[in-house]
């Protein structure tokens, strides 16, 4: 790419790809922005059901309940374990979805009965294209989680662990951990463990009482609790999956500089060399010119 014109055609195709990185970065910025706010919105929401929960086990430590472990202390079942993974709908951000995929590959591998629940274009491709049977497939964008969709999504995980047809179910999402850095998290879902609501962590604001039993009482706000942490983890796999787009545009802005430099620098060489070679034929020829007089 000696030549002058080649170099700086080089030069605009890079510029024009450098704008359409740092729109990429803007426009990610303020994603993770919103949907940040949103889960702000709702979070006091699923904070009060937790507390809730732990007046339950504050009155009463020892109810047997579906959505938690038996109080006998047994952890293992037979049946097929449920994972809900939660992947992008495209790439461009670096190794966010090769992570949560490679992650929750390594989880099934562990359990002879999987089945394997996928939000995010990107994951659904992923597994048909390897010939990984999906259970279900939520055709929801991952671009804009919404409570709605959370409720519908556990919505459909309750009713085939009401059945039995889920022993067991766990989320597998990348966790925002309020920065550019990120995580593969694996969360189970359900049952859960008594100690995940310690009662030691419940306001004591005297006597009240709940009706009907307490279990009950759970079978009612368990499902929202759930539902709440689904929504969570959609909207903190989205704000990490901006946050790794971010990385990767900014790394992406950074490169491009460098190439910019080093084109320039290439490209006033090369003049510098077309100048000096046009200055050395005019005084070649007017040095000729002379002689012949």
């Amino acid at each position: 790419m000696s030549g002058i014109s080649e170099i700086k055609s080089r030069m605009e195709s890079i510029g024009e790809m450098q704008k359409i990185t740092n729109a990429m970065y803007l426009i990610a910025c303020a994603k993770l922005q919103h949907a940040k706010a949103e889960l702000n919105a709702t979070r006091p929401y699923f904070d009060a059901i937790e507390r809730e929960i732990k007046r339950v086990f504050r009155i009463e430590e020892k109810i047997e309940n579906k959505y938690f472990y038996p109080i006998t202390g047994e952890h293992e079942f037979e049946g097929a374990y449920g994972y809900l993974v939660i992947t992008a709908d495209k790439g461009l951000a670096g190794a966010y979805n090769q992570n949560v995929i490679k992650k929750v590959t390594e989880l099934m591998k562990e359990h002879d009965e999987s089945k394997l629940f996928v939000v995010g274009e990107y994951g659904r491709q992923y597994f048909e294209s390897h010939h990984i049977p999906i259970e279900k497939s939520f055709i929801y964008t991952a671009q804009n989680p919404t409570l709605n969709r959370a409720r519908k999504i556990s919505g459909q995980l309750l009713d085939m662990y009401d059945a039995g047809e889920l022993k067991k179910i766990f989320v597998v999402y990348t966790d925002f951990g309020g920065g550019m850095k990120t995580e593969v998290k694996t969360f189970r879902l359900l049952p859960f463990h008594r100690k995940d609501f310690d009662a030691a962590g419940a306001v004591d604001d005297g006597h009240f009482e709940f009706l009907h039993t307490l279990s009950k009482v759970l079978d009612n706000i368990m499902p929202s609790y759930i539902t709440g942490y689904i929504y969570s983890a959609l909207i903190d796999s989205f704000c990490s999956e901006q946050g790794s787009r971010m990385s990767a545009m900014n790394t992406a802005n950074e490169n491009t500089k460098e190439l910019l430099a080093e084109l320039k620098f290439r490209y006033n060489h090369a003049r510098q060399d077309m100048i000096t070679r046009e200055i050395t034929e005019i005084a070649a020829a007017s040095h000729n010119q002379t002689g012949r007089r």
